[in-house]
């Protein structure tokens, strides 16, 4: 019996930022600058929005003004029930599955403003062929994933590394805002993230999910 189905988020997609220690350890040196003087206390969100989703095998187009675009790789928990105000031991309770996402951006060094030109690009999110269901997929602190880029491996992911885990990210976004049945909340991405450019093929996996794969083009000018 298949515990995977066919998948396109219905909802608001989230991205996490600085959910990763790594993440925050490289980011730390400017935690303490101007304007905020300190690191955050609760998650730094920020949308995907419908534009820039792309299905499993789509050939997603980099701008001719961007030499290269930042990978980030991640898992993402796909609501199943709202929930608000959720208790992080039992939080995962309204998660229906996970999928694979492929978060791309443009690189910047942009801390403080809502990075929206640069990760909201039209076709800037890979999204896996299939829904892991939440049962099957199992506890999220052990998921792992690779990274791979025209066949050679970039990057590894543990999931043991988060800052929040799953069940107590769900809790603290929950706590301020209701997540509707059908949104998605990915875990983050991890520091150390890979480039690639026009003409590569990336190719994300992780055990007990199906390969997502996507290849950069390069936008056609006059």
């Amino acid at each position: 019996m298949s515990t995977a189905t066919s998948f396109m988020p219905s909802g608001t997609v989230y991205g996490v930022l600085l959910n990763f220690r790594g993440e925050v350890q490289a980011l730390a040196p400017h935690m303490s600058e101007p304007p905020y003087k300190a690191p955050p206390k609760a998650p730094i969100l920020y949308i995907k929005p419908a534009n820039t989703w792309s299905a499993h095998g789509a050939a997603i187009v980099v701008p001719a003004k961007v030499p290269q675009v930042e990978v980030g790789a991640t898992i993402a928990m796909v609501i199943g029930q709202d929930v608000q105000a959720a208790r992080a031991d039992t939080a995962l309770e309204s998660v229906a599955g996970y999928v694979l996402m492929n978060d791309l951006s443009i690189p910047h060094t942009s801390f403080y403003r809502p990075p929206v030109k640069y990760k909201c690009l039209d076709g800037f999110l890979g999204v896996g062929q299939a829904l892991v269901a939440a049962q099957a997929a199992g506890d999220p602190s052990r998921f792992t994933l690779a990274v791979y880029i025209n066949g050679l491996l970039t990057q590894s992911v543990n999931f043991a590394n988060l800052v929040r885990n799953a069940a107590q990210l769900l809790a603290d976004v929950s706590e301020f805002m209701t997540l509707r049945r059908g949104d998605v909340l990915t875990l983050g991405c991890d520091a150390g993230r890979p480039l690639a450019q026009a003409g590569d093929r990336i190719d994300i996996s992780a055990p007990g999910f199906a390969t997502l794969s996507n290849t950069l083009v390069a936008e056609e000018t006059a």
